[in-house]
């Protein structure tokens, strides 16, 4: 800690760790790219934009571009990846940035690490940065782990001596110590974004940025990166932007999130926050959180309505495992059939049952209280049972008195889906259910 301070004072491009500063700052940030075979501008629009500035004028293409909707096709030759980005990261922070293929995540960071530069917009940064956006970024092929690390060590300006204290340390954290004197382009993926991440990790930068390639590893040396950047992050005071699409490990080890949504911010706030409003947003159209028949056609007794609400009354598709459901039902009644009863199947994806149950659960029997005309219900399924995935209800009416039994098949009627950005462990838990069991400490006696 205290080298790290030191380094921080000699250069001038840092605070001391104890003390809260802006340490990126984007204003106003939009990245502009040309569609098509030819990535830039032709001749005709470099000499419109140049008379434009020699005139004192705006670009004339600034205003041209569509949203960054890669399902939607238009004629247009331009689209904003990045429009109007505006946020602050302070040090120490751990901001994780998600959002769907396409969403603009990549760009962001390759502004950031000054890959790419801006269409328009700035981005004030304070300290070195450190990014591992892809497999072999600051690698060269033909040299080897240990050239590489001393490489990428003088890209962030440090001095060979700081770099050989860092050496042991680094090769053991990546676990290629067999392959560090070999050139790098005959390592697997796995072993490349290994040695690039303990590199990126371990050498002096304040700023840490990782994309989705941590995928690439395997589970436990994923396990090994969340954990070595929580380190760094607490214990160090760097600052951390970290792009997953793993919801429980941006959970995990993020305090911050960016939410990107076609080129736009969606949400920037507390993880937590950002993470309810990134998973309702999800796939909302393959999930149906209400079932309506239009016309009764049973002469008997059939379902008309189901909607799926929270414990707020509020209908949603979207829950978290510490979250009751409550499954609202309505009944259309025109005639008596004895020993009616109802039952529910919820089934997840691999179409297993995961909870059956039927309105005789609990004697007696509510469905031979039927009234004329509408009947209504409620279903509550208690929170902490059923694990993350998306599932499936099927209703069905049922008597022993009619000849083919079932007799108001409704089927599949609902669909939801079970999140977690709660728990520690949140989507890592793999078992069919999310009970939760107690551990007590007891004392021993001799």
């Amino acid at each position: 800690m205290e080298y790290l301070y030191s380094i921080a004072l000699k250069k001038h491009l840092w605070t001391p760790f104890n003390i809260m500063s802006t340490v990126i700052k984007v204003e106003n940030l939009s990245k502009q790219y040309r569609l098509g075979l030819v990535g830039v501008s032709t001749f005709k629009e470099d000499t419109q934009r140049w008379w434009a500035k020699l005139k004192g004028k705006e670009d004339p293409f600034f205003k041209l571009g569509v949203e960054n909707d890669r399902t939607l096709r238009d004629d247009s030759k331009f689209v904003w990846s990045l429009k109007d980005i505006n946020f602050d990261v302070q040090q120490g922070d751990v901001l994780g940035v998600i959002g769907s293929n396409g969403a603009g995540k990549s760009t962001l960071l390759k502004i950031l690490s000054k890959v790419t530069s801006p269409t328009t917009g700035s981005v004030k940064v304070k300290g070195r940065i450190a990014s591992l956006l892809e497999v072999g970024t600051g690698f060269h092929p033909e040299l080897t782990g240990r050239e590489n690390i001393y490489l990428n060590g003088a890209i962030l300006g440090m001095r060979k001596y700081e770099i050989t204290r860092k050496l042991d340390e680094i090769i053991s954290f990546a676990g290629v110590e067999k392959y560090i004197d070999t050139p790098v382009k005959r390592y697997s993926s796995g072993m490349y974004v290994r040695l690039a991440f303990a590199v990126a990790a371990h050498l002096e930068s304040e700023i840490l940025i990782v994309d989705e390639v941590l995928a690439v590893g395997d589970t436990e040396f994923q396990q090994k990166c969340l954990g070595k950047m929580h380190e760094v992050s607490k214990g160090e005071g760097r600052t951390i932007f970290f792009v997953s699409h793993n919801l429980s490990a941006i959970r995990t080890l993020c305090s911050k999130g960016l939410y990107l949504k076609n080129g736009t911010i969606s949400h920037f706030s507390d993880v937590v926050s950002v993470l309810r409003s990134y998973s309702n947003s999800i796939s909302k159209k393959d999930f149906s959180s209400t079932f309506v028949k239009d016309s009764v056609l049973n002469k008997y007794i059939e379902l008309t309505y189901a909607a799926l609400k929270n414990d707020l009354g509020n209908e949603t598709s979207i829950y978290e495992t510490n979250e009751s459901i409550f499954i609202h039902l309505t009944y259309f009644f025109t005639n008596k059939v004895d020993g009616t009863y109802a039952y529910i199947d919820i089934v997840n994806n691999d179409d297993l049952i995961i909870i059956q149950s039927d309105s005789k659960d609990y004697l007696p029997n509510i469905f031979e209280n039927f009234v004329f005309g509408n009947n209504h219900f409620i279903i509550k399924i208690p929170n902490n049972v059923l694990s993350c995935g998306d599932y499936r209800i099927r209703m069905s009416l049922a008597s022993p008195f009619i000849k083919d039994w079932t007799y108001d098949d409704s089927g599949e009627i609902l669909k939801f889906k079970i999140i977690d950005t709660h728990s520690d462990r949140g989507e890592k838990r793999t078992a069919i259910t999310s009970q939760l069991l107690r551990w007590d400490k007891t004392i021993v006696h001799n």
